[in-house]
C-alpha cells in the first residue's frame, strides 16, 4: 500500500458517521432537528475524528416511512432548511476535514410523488411506464414482503385504472421501472444534482431491489435490461461527474452475492458494502461468548478487488436484523439481548442499542467497538453510539433506535428549546435518559466511553493499513477469544478480542516473523517500549486478555517505530 492511495480510495480508511437530521440538532427551536444545527455540530464530529458524515434522507416526503417515501427527489424538506443551509453545511464540513454523502432512495418513490399521481390517472399516462405494473394480479408470497407488520403482498390494486401496481416495501412506496431508459435518466440527473452541491457519494438503499429485473406475469420485455451491466452505468456515471465519489451499498445477501455487487473481479459496482453477514455472528458470539462464529464469518468474506471496500458496523438505523441467522440462532440472541416481544420486530431483528441489550456493562460495550475497529474494512457509526445511547420502547417500530441526539443533561437534552410535547420524539428515561448520558459530560470526562472512541478512532485513523488489510483469522484453543491479523503488505496488527468474562492467556503462532521483532500494544494510552512482547517465526507465543476486554498489537521489526 501506498500511503498517497488513502486519498483517491479514500472511503477505504475514513470513519463514517450516519445521522438523521430530524433529530440530531435543533437550531430554531421548533422541536424539529435541522440542516443549521447540523452545521453546528461539525466541530463536534471533527473533534470526534468522524472523517465522513452520512446524512439519512432529507428531502420532501409523505412522511410515511420515516423520509424513505419521498416525494421530491431534487428538494430539501421545508421542515430541515433549504438548498442554501445544505450547501452550507457540506461547505463547513469540508473545511473541517469531513465529507458528505446523503441517502439514495431510487428503488422507490412516495404514492404522493407527482410521478405517480400522474401516473395512475391512466394507463396511457406519460408516467405510466415509470412504475411497474401488471394487468392481473401476480402471485405474492410472504417471503417477498418486506414489511410484514403492515403487508402481505408486494402488489397493489389501483382501483382507478385496475391494475396491480409492485412495491416491496409499503403500498405507499410504488416501486419505479428502472428498466425504463427514461428512469434510468431521472437517476442521472438526480445522482448529478446532489454531486455537483457538493457530496461526495450516495448511501445506496435497497440494492438488491434497486438493481434488479422486476418480474412481472406475462410481460417478457423486462429481459432486455441487465441490472449488473447497469449497476457499472451508475458506478461509471458518477465517477465521471467526480473521480473519487464513493457508493456504499445497503446489500443484505449471502457473501457471494455480494461480490457480484461489488463488480466482480474488475470492481466496477459498488465501492462498499456493508458486512451484515459479519455482524449478524457477531451478535451471535456475542450471546453465547464464543468468538466461533464471528471467526467463520470473516473466515468466509470473499477476496474484493483492491478498491473496494467492507463496512463493519454495530447498529445501523433500521431494526438490528438477524435474518441470516438460523432460526435457533435468532432465539439465542433474542433471549440474550431482547428477550420481551416489544423489544423485537418482524421476528427477525430487534429494535434495541447496543448499550441496552449490554445492560450499560461499560467493558462490553468498548471490547465491541475495539473489536469492530481492528477488523479490516470502514467503521460505520450510528448517531449516538459515541456515547452509548439507548433506544426508547415506547416510540413505534424502528424509529425507537431514531431519538433526539442527546447534547447535555438541560431540557430536551440540549437537542431543542421547544416544549417536549413538540420535538421529533420523545427521550429515552431511566438510566439512558440525557441525566445519565449526554455529550457535554462526556466530553470533559477522560474515562468517558466519548473519549475512548475517540482515541480509538484517532488510533484507527494513524494506521490506514488496517482499512487495506486482508483478515487472517488465528488459530488457538480459547473459545471465547477472536485472534486475527491484519497484513497489509510487510505491516502486520495483531488483534485478540475476549469475549467472555474470565481472564485468559490465548497462545499464537505467527509466520514470516523477522528475526528479533516484537508485538507493542498500539491501543493503551501509551505504548511503552518495555511491555514490548518477543516473538519469532513459527514459535508460540503466549498473550494475556482480561475478560471482555480487547487487545492491539503491532508486529515491529528491530529499528522499526511506532508513531501511535
Amino acid at each position: 500500500m501506498k500511503h498517497s492511495q488513502t486519498a483517491d480510495l479514500w472511503w477505504k480508511n475514513a470513519v463514517l458517521y450516519c445521522a438523521d437530521v430530524q433529530t440530531f440538532a435543533d437550531s430554531d427551536g421548533d422541536g424539529q432537528g435541522d440542516l443549521r444545527g447540523m452545521t453546528e455540530r461539525i466541530e463536534y464530529l471533527a473533534d470526534l475524528g468522524v472523517t465522513c458524515l452520512w446524512l439519512m434522507p432529507l428531502y420532501p416526503t409523505a412522511n410515511k416511512d420515516d423520509g424513505y417515501d419521498i416525494t421530491d427527489f431534487f428538494g430539501v424538506d421545508p421542515r430541515l432548511g433549504s438548498h442554501g443551509d445544505f450547501v452550507e453545511l457540506v461547505r463547513t464540513a469540508r473545511s473541517a476535514g469531513l465529507r458528505v454523502i446523503v441517502d439514495f432512495v431510487m428503488n422507490h418513490t412516495s404514492d404522493q410523488h407527482p410521478w405517480f399521481k400522474s401516473a395512475r390517472r391512466s394507463t396511457d399516462d406519460r408516467y405510466r411506464d415509470y412504475y411497474v405494473w401488471a394487468p392481473t394480479e401476480p402471485k405474492s408470497s410472504a417471503k417477498d414482503v418486506v414489511f410484514p407488520d403492515l403487508e402481505d403482498s408486494i402488489w397493489e390494486l389501483d382501483e382507478r385504472t385496475g391494475e396491480w401496481f409492485l412495491h416491496h416495501f409499503y403500498k405507499t412506496q410504488p416501486d419505479l421501472n428502472i428498466a425504463n431508459p427514461a428512469v434510468q435518466e431521472e437517476i442521472a440527473k438526480t445522482l448529478g444534482f446532489w454531486l455537483q452541491l457538493g457530496v461526495s457519494g450516495f448511501r445506496v438503499d435497497a440494492v438488491p431491489f434497486l438493481f434488479a429485473r422486476d418480474s412481472v406475469p406475462g410481460v417478457e420485455d423486462a429481459e432486455a435490461f441487465k441490472p449488473d451491466r447497469y449497476l457499472g452505468d451508475v458506478r461509471s456515471f458518477v465517477t465521471r461527474r467526480l473521480g473519487d465519489a464513493m457508493l456504499l451499498g445497503e446489500v443484505n445477501l449471502p457473501y457471494e452475492e455480494q461480490k457480484r455487487f461489488f463488480g466482480g473481479e474488475d470492481g466496477d459496482g459498488l465501492n462498499m458494502q456493508f458486512d451484515f453477514n459479519g455482524m449478524q455472528q457477531l451478535y451471535l458470539s456475542l450471546a453465547r461468548g464464543d468468538a466461533s462464529p464471528l471467526a467463520e464469518a470473516l473466515r468466509q468474506r470473499p477476496a474484493i478487488d483492491v478498491t473496494s471496500q467492507w463496512a463493519n458496523f454495530v447498529r445501523n438505523h433500521d431494526e438490528l436484523t438477524l435474518d441470516k441467522l438460523t432460526t435457533a440462532e435468532r432465539h439465542e440472541v433474542f433471549d440474550a439481548f431482547g428477550p420481551e416481544p416489544e423489544m423485537q420486530l418482524f421476528d427477525r431483528g430487534l429494535r434495541r442499542r447496543l448499550p441496552t441489550m449490554l445492560g450499560g456493562d461499560q467493558r462490553r460495550i468498548r471490547l465491541v467497538y475495539s473489536l469492530m475497529f481492528s477488523l479490516p474494512g470502514t467503521p460505520v457509526l450510528f448517531y449516538g453510539e459515541e456515547i452509548g445511547m439507548g433506544e426508547n420502547l415506547d416510540v413505534e417500530g424502528r424509529l425507537s433506535v431514531r431519538t433526539p441526539m442527546q447534547w447535555s443533561d438541560g431540557p430536551n437534552g440540549g437537542f431543542s428549546t421547544a416544549p417536549a410535547r413538540r420535538l421529533a420524539r420523545p427521550l429515552p428515561t431511566g438510566l439512558f435518559s440525557p441525566e445519565h448520558v449526554n455529550a457535554l459530560e462526556q466530553r470533559r470526562d477522560p474515562d468517558s466511553l466519548w473519549n475512548f472512541m475517540r482515541r480509538l478512532i484517532r488510533t484507527y485513523r494513524q494506521m490506514p493499513e488496517i482499512g487495506w488489510s486482508t483478515v487472517e483469522i488465528l488459530d488457538h484453543d480459547q473459545p471465547a477469544v477472536l485472534a486475527h491479523l491484519c497484513r497489509c503488505d510487510d505491516w502486520r496488527l495483531l488483534a485478540v478480542h475476549n469475549l467472555g468474562a474470565d481472564t485468559c492467556t490465548v497462545t499464537v503462532t505467527l509466520d514470516d516473523v523477522p528475526e528479533g521483532a516484537v508485538l507493542r500494544d498500539a491501543l493503551g494510552v501509551t505504548a511503552a517500549a518495555d511491555d514490548d512482547v518477543p516473538v519469532s517465526s513459527g514459535t508460540p507465543v503466549e498473550l494475556r486478555v482480561e475478560g471482555h476486554a480487547g487487545r492491539w498489537l503491532r508486529l515491529l521489526a528491530p529499528g522499526e517505530e511506532s508513531f501511535l
